[in-house]
């Protein structure tokens, strides 16, 4: 019988704590947290997804065709302008420089030959002993013979060329990317992975979008895109793991044209990578800082969004509500909207709850500070009602 009494009075004393309505704080059905609007300077920010490129990233491909035989890189790797990469089979490339070696030398010996025999013949030709036939026809075999060796020389350049692009150099310095081939592995120009990538990155390109409503509200406003993306201030960038590279980007660039799959226009910051941090391939946001002078500003909790218009509830002198269409800047850190028109400086507005609104409604005005007090209230007696019920199950239990 004891025990049963005790269970009663933790019971009753739970009761007792939830002020009748379940641990929550005497919030009356119509209080609302209320603002009154003023004015200041906002300081906002976007975030775009981003991808990393170097400035320049150059694709090695083979020129010619053969087995790999020597790979003198790993991915990774930084390397020079002009430092070896790979080495591809030479051997038929040295033979074809060879047999034009030997076209060469034989095109000279007959250059040789035809030219003793014009001389002969210009000397007999001033004796009368040969007509200007026979002397233009030696000429003609000479000029031929000329004409062979030249031949010659242009096929030895050209087998000698191409008996250099069996040896790979780096065409800039940068960092070697992926290594899809190993030794032994037959290339050739038309192979479908390239054999590196070499990537430049003392500066990083990152590209990211704004869609095509925001490109045409900067160039209405600036006359122009570039003269649009010319007044961005610095950007940042937010890594992958979260965190803010040290060193500031600049806008530079935009596309000339609207990507139709998504509607939007790709942009270009560049940032310097002293450290080598930024990879080319990686991703990231952009940071853009927004800065609004005289600003009407207000939470996005405060706001109701029906097919791309904003709402919000303004609070007439009766308390009574008055659902009012707003219009908001673009650029937003997510949190909080820089309202452009429907808002004015003095207006009051419901900031929690508007999703049970309605218009007409009158309501209990709370201040912020107000509600914040309120809920903390809540807050604390949801968990010694927790607790009690903890209590009164150890009890039930015993």
């Amino acid at each position: 019988m004891k025990k049963l009494l005790t269970v009663a009075a933790l019971a009753a004393m739970l009761v007792s704590c939830g002020g009748g309505k379940q641990g929550k704080p005497d919030f009356g059905d119509n209080e609302y947290a209320v603002r009154t609007l003023g004015t200041s300077d906002a300081s906002l920010q976007s975030t775009y997804p981003a991808t990393f490129k170097g400035v320049q990233d150059v694709e090695i491909r083979p020129k010619v065709a053969g087995f790999i035989t020597k790979i003198y890189v790993k991915e990774g790797q930084q390397v020079s302008a002009g430092q070896p990469l790979f080495e591809i089979d030479n051997v038929t490339y040295k033979a074809a420089v060879n047999q034009a070696q030997a076209a060469v030398t034989a095109a000279q010996s007959q250059v040789n030959t035809a030219k003793l025999s014009y001389e002969n013949a210009q000397k007999l030709f001033d004796n009368n002993v040969i007509g200007e036939f026979e002397l233009q026809s030696s000429k003609n075999q000479y000029e031929s013979a000329l004409a062979n060796l030249g031949q010659a020389k242009a096929n030895l350049a050209s087998a000698q060329e191409t008996l250099s692009f069996c040896s790979i150099k780096a065409p800039t310095s940068g960092f070697v990317g992926s290594l899809p081939y190993k030794v032994g592995a037959l290339v050739s120009s038309s192979s479908a992975e390239a054999l590196t990538t070499i990537s430049n990155g003392s500066q990083v390109e990152v590209y990211f979008s704004l869609n095509e409503k925001d490109m045409l509200e900067l160039t209405r406003k600036y006359g122009s895109a570039q003269a649009g993306i010319s007044s961005f201030p610095a950007v940042k960038l937010q890594l992958a793991d979260g965190t803010i590279y040290e060193n500031e980007g600049k806008v530079t660039k935009a596309s000339g044209v609207i990507d139709p799959k998504t509607g939007a226009t790709s942009l270009i910051a560049v940032f310097p990578n002293p450290k080598h941090i930024l990879k080319s391939g990686g991703s990231g946001r952009i940071v853009m800082p927004y800065t609004a002078s005289a600003a009407i500003i207000i939470p996005q909790d405060a706001t109701v969004e029906v097919q791309d218009k904003h709402f919000v509830y303004i609070v007439g002198k009766d308390n009574k509500l008055k659902y009012t269409e707003i219009t908001i800047d673009t650029q937003n850190d997510g949190q909080n909207y820089i309202v452009t028109s429907g808002l004015k400086k003095g207006d009051r507005i419901v900031v929690n709850g508007v999703n049970s609104l309605q218009e007409g409604m009158e309501i209990k005005p709370l201040t912020e500070a107000e509600y914040a007090k309120k809920l903390k209230k809540a807050e604390e007696l949801g968990k010694v009602q927790d607790q009690g019920v903890i209590a009164v199950g150890k009890a039930l239990r015993g």
